[in-house]
């Protein structure tokens, strides 16, 4: 099994390179995912906000963007894409909704994982189905359902 998921930090904050690997590696292997390439980087609210803005069309930064790789069906690559988490965003949101921010750090890497995956959230069915998902593998990584509010610790 070859799984690489390679971290670049240019937020000053955020959880070591172990965990995100961590976080990531097991939502890929709860989708029997054997071999992945996903890259997952780091970053302050001005590209975040950048980002939203040029991709998304919406103001301001956001938790997590997912920028899955579209691969020309006649060639074989494990890449998955991108993921861009904002730092500060995950950690005022922890705060914010009374989260362990280790734990909101794992969610929103598992949530951006599934979203490279191919799941969304667009529609109520797919919505649950990805929650039901994120659920299953937030207990499986040692915690709560991400959409349970739990008090801060």
């Amino acid at each position: 099994m070859s799984i690489e998921v390679e971290v670049q930090r240019i937020a000053a904050t955020g959880p070591p390179d172990a965990e995100i690997q961590r976080w990531a590696s097991a939502a890929l292997q709860a989708e029997k995912r054997e071999e992945a390439e996903l890259t997952v980087r780091l970053v302050e609210e001005a590209e975040s906000a950048e980002l939203n803005e040029q991709y998304r069309h919406k103001s301001g930064p956001t938790n997590v963007l997912s920028f899955p790789f579209e691969c020309p069906p006649e060639v074989e690559l494990a890449l998955l894409g991108d993921l861009v988490i904002c730092a500060p965003v995950v950690q005022r949101e922890a705060t914010e909704q009374g989260k362990q921010e280790t734990a909101h750090w794992a969610h929103m890497v598992v949530h951006g994982t599934l979203h490279l995956l191919g799941y969304d959230h667009l529609q109520q069915d797919e919505a649950e189905a990805m929650e039901r998902r994120e659920i299953s593998i937030m207990e499986e990584l040692g915690y709560t359902n991400p959409y349970r509010l739990e008090e801060a610790q």
